[in-house]
């Protein structure tokens, strides 16, 4: 709460760029929504690219450590007024930039009533907040999931709240292997993402435990550390910052591998959509799927963007972290 709240007055005061590396480019109706995020919620974020999954419209979205809000905003756009999104974050300072915008936003967007709500409150405890069972379609979290003690509780919440078919769309850092515990508790680097980083291999486990079908990764790309003080500390230990996506897939939607064929013509994906680093579906053309993301794509909110068959090969590429 100091080191987001007081110490970090902008995003060019962190020392990796755990926080502000890149995701895959974006689309041009995503550039254009930030483009209307206002320029002191901007300035004030600190998460790693951004977290936009596919296909929002109408959806119901929960941000896990919204900040000041960047990220909220700009999916109240794709969201649009039927939809909803609701950010929580442990920061009061961070909170209290997030809602003082509300109304600057909601007269730009021309929404005629908020679609956008802030709480204050901790990500692994989200009954505290009031948050439902099966209330949100999908859930984002950018970058702090590491900065959580407890990441099995987190992702306990995030599937609980999630409704059949719903998706954790989240970045975060990751480690080459399990940190020390002098990395552990060194307050910059806990501050800078890299001391609560899950070792890779821990979030597929964790996953699993909680019910969520095995990780998608989206995209991944190297963590560099500029300062050497922080650096001789590390040591041979290696971090990327990567997205993945989760999926609470219900047991009866569960079927074995098949074909699918992407029906195209979701916003700013029409001819094709990339949606993991394993696959992707060109409008059209026929894919061969495994058991787990026929699965996904027959009970998600994808689920009418595809066709889906039984039967085709029997394994698909394989699953994993590129760290």
């Amino acid at each position: 709460q100091d080191y987001y709240g007081k110490e970090l007055q902008k995003s060019e005061d962190l020392k990796t760029s755990a926080c502000v590396t890149s995701a895959r480019p974006l689309p041009k109706v995503v550039r254009d929504a930030l483009e209307r995020v206002h320029e002191e919620v901007v300035a004030r974020y600190y998460g790693c690219g951004l977290v936009v999954p596919e296909y929002l419209a109408s959806c119901r979205i929960l941000d896990l450590g919204s900040g000041s809000g960047r990220d909220c905003y700009l999916l109240s756009q794709l969201v649009g007024e039927q939809g909803h999104v609701t950010g929580i974050d442990m920061t009061e300072g961070q909170v209290e930039v997030a809602k003082k915008h509300i109304a600057y936003h909601m007269d730009k967007f021309g929404y005629r009533k908020p679609n956008v709500e802030f709480l204050q409150g901790y990500m692994e405890k989200l009954c505290d907040a009031g948050l439902a069972d099966e209330s949100f379609d999908i859930v984002i979290s950018n970058c702090v999931i590491n900065l959580a003690p407890d990441k099995r509780a987190v992702l306990r919440e995030a599937y609980r709240v999630l409704k059949p078919g719903g998706e954790m769309y989240f970045s975060d850092v990751y480690a080459s292997q399990r940190l020390s515990e002098t990395v552990q508790k060194h307050r910059v680097l806990w501050g800078e993402c890299l001391g609560g980083a899950l070792y890779w291999r821990d979030l597929y486990s964790i996953a699993e435990e909680v019910g969520f079908r095995p990780p998608c990764l989206v995209t991944a790309s190297p963590i560099t550390i500029v300062d050497k003080e922080m650096e001789g500390i590390i040591g041979d230990c290696r971090f990327v910052s990567a997205t993945f996506r989760l999926f609470k897939v219900p047991g009866s939607s569960r079927v074995g591998p098949g074909q699918a064929i992407y029906n195209g013509g979701i916003v700013g994906h029409e001819r094709e959509l990339v949606f993991d680093a394993n696959f992707t579906f060109k409008e059209g053309e026929v894919v061969d799927v495994d058991a787990d993301m026929a699965s996904i794509l027959r009970s998600s909110r994808f689920a009418e963007e595809f066709l889906i068959q039984a039967g085709g090969a029997n394994a698909a590429a394989p699953q994993g972290c590129c760290c």
